[in-house]
């Protein structure tokens, strides 16, 4: 599912975008979810970062789509932007949000179908990955999202996840060889942490959801770097 907004102050454009959304839709296979807006104002009101793809006019009668651009960028940095224009002159200011891309008005079907080729593309880009863990019950596919930490218990290790627990017979080290390029750290002799999932630090702890996980004090330093790096990189 592509949860995309568009925000339009003008019918005969909502309109024609529906159809187009409608139309790429069934020659793509993808589905597609849509909110319309007709104004910069109303997309911020009440934001939650929920959608993939945002549909922006520039001109519009009370917040501009530029300077609902530029906020809904302080809110989110991963959510897709392209601007629907008849204003080139406006629509190349874009690279100041890091927008994808424009389409210029009348907008042409082709023209906008490969504009969201291009978006799709970009989205499989951010798409999860998974870990198949081999456990009693089975094996299990989760997403590397949902781990909280790992931690090492004699021979085995416990997959800890909002979840739930998955406990299979691994070693830490040749874990923590294979998930350190997923964000992933080793604090401490028996514990993994994603640093996605950090709450907050304090101390010789990181909190994640809700539980302290020890900082050996060799490692304190090191995983503070990894840390800021990691948030930079995000």
């Amino acid at each position: 599912m592509i949860r995309i907004a568009l925000v339009e102050d003008e019918a005969v454009y909502v309109n024609q975008m529906q159809e187009y959304l409608e139309r790429y839709s069934r020659e793509s296979g993808h589905k597609i979810s849509l909110k319309v807006y007709g104004d910069g104002e109303d997309i911020l009101e009440y934001y939650t970062g929920e959608y993939d793809v945002i549909l922006l006019d520039i001109q519009m009668r009370f917040m501009d789509g530029m300077t609902a651009a530029e906020k809904i960028r302080e809110l989110d940095r991963k959510v897709i932007l392209i601007f629907v224009t008849n204003m080139v002159q406006y629509a190349v200011r874009g690279y100041s949000v890091d927008a994808m891309d424009y389409i210029l008005k009348p907008v042409d079907y082709f023209m906008f179908s490969q504009r969201l080729d291009k978006a799709v593309e970009k989205l499989r880009e951010k798409e999860d990955h998974y870990i198949s863990l081999r456990t009693k019950a089975g094996i299990r596919k989760v997403a590397l999202s949902d781990i909280l930490y790992i931690e090492s218990r004699k021979h085995q290790l416990c997959y800890v996840t909002a979840q739930g627990e998955y406990v299979m017979r691994s070693r830490i080290s040749d874990c923590e060889e294979a998930l350190k390029k997923f964000g992933f750290y080793r604090v401490h002799k028996g514990y993994i942490v994603n640093m996605r999932r950090v709450d907050r630090i304090e101390g010789d702890c990181c909190h994640i959801h809700g539980e302290c996980i020890m900082i050996s004090r060799e490692k304190k330093k090191e995983f503070m770097q990894e840390m800021l790096r990691y948030i930079g990189d995000i």
